[in-house]
């Protein structure tokens, strides 16, 4: 089955996740950290790609980003991953991937959980248990957002500066905001929805998502579908398997009755036979059985009735020994024996 394309919604943000391969620390000092972002600075300049929160942790990358357009993201990621992993493999003695596959990432509904993403970028540190406050940890945009340094990697979202009028303002409400717990449940359904690439926001989001991205933004229903059977006597209920639609030997006895039945010929007692005319009911039971011999042959065509025309017969004088006679008397039509 053939891997789906990168989502991608027109100036909509999305969240990253890139982990290290078996759980394997991808950076191991500071000279690490410090190639990394330098390696993504450069992709995202030359990739038009926003970056508005980071965080490196020894296992894991995590971003918040708007591209610019579709190849944005992909071109960025490939990037940074072929000039830091040739180094950290040259630096480290090593060969292979240094990542566990592909980056995965999903569009966010901005006005729902962009500021939520940012918080669970910044705070996983605090949440891995590597210090007790994010503000201590160096590798992460958290320090930009509240003001104690200036990063020049992070372009800031209007979401962010909607948090105030003024720098301080929105960095007091921003440090505010943090201190506060994480929804549990929106947090898990951020990183589930990031690993298996599927949009995360309201249904009425979702539905005009789907008009912009460049391929579907939720999964598909799980089983096969459900087959429309149609009622007795719709219009193109005829295929087999339809309701009302005969199938198998149904279909076959019901084709073969007309040449068994709608031919007029006689049941096995019956005493006047079929093709005779209606005035003709001077017969009596044992001429007409007598004459089926070759006069079923006619099969109430108008042709086959010639044999019963004058009227009554008889005995015997339906049928001969001469096994040609009763070709003689049938004409073109008159059966299907």
């Amino acid at each position: 089955m053939a891997r789906l394309a990168r989502l991608y919604v027109p100036d909509q943000p999305q969240h990253v996740i890139l982990r290290g391969l078996d759980q394997q620390p991808a950076f191991v000092d500071d000279q690490d950290y410090e190639l990394f972002i330098d390696c993504l600075k450069a992709a995202a300049r030359d990739h038009h790609l926003a970056v508005h929160a980071w965080v490196l942790m020894p296992g894991a990358v995590q971003l918040l980003v708007t591209p610019s357009d579709e190849s944005s993201l992909p071109k960025a990621m490939q990037a940074v991953g072929r000039r830091y992993v040739a180094h950290f493999n040259r630096r480290y003695a090593r060969r292979g991937t240094l990542w566990e596959g592909r980056y995965r990432a999903t569009v966010i509904e901005g006005e729902r959980f962009f500021l939520l993403a940012s918080r669970v970028v910044e705070l996983a540190p605090v949440r891995s248990h590597l210090v007790t406050a994010p503000e201590d940890y160096r590798w992460s945009s958290y320090r930009h957002h509240i003001g104690l340094t200036v990063d020049s990697l992070i372009t800031d979202h209007p979401l962010y500066w909607a948090l105030g009028n003024t720098p301080f303002e929105r960095q007091r409400a921003y440090r505010e905001l943090c201190e506060q717990p994480l929804d549990e449940r929106e947090t898990t359904q951020l990183m589930q929805a990031t690993l298996k690439g599927w949009v995360l926001g309201s249904d009425t989001y979702r539905d005009w998502a789907s008009r912009s991205a460049n391929r579907r933004v939720s999964p598909l229903p799980r089983g096969r579908p459900r087959k429309v059977r149609e009622a007795p006597g719709t219009p193109g209920a005829g295929p087999a398997g339809a309701i009302g639609a005969p199938t198998g030997a149904a279909a076959a006895a019901g084709a073969s009755q007309p040449a068994a039945h709608g031919a007029g010929q006689p049941g096995p007692h019956s005493g006047v036979h079929p093709a005779a005319h209606p005035g003709d009911q001077t017969a009596t039971p044992g001429e007409g059985h007598a004459g089926t011999g070759s006069a079923t042959t006619s099969g109430g065509n108008a042709g086959g009735s010639s044999s019963h025309s004058s009227g009554s017969q008889g005995p015997g004088s339906g049928s001969s020994s001469d096994p040609a006679s009763g070709l003689e008397e049938r004409k073109p039509g008159t059966g299907t024996h």
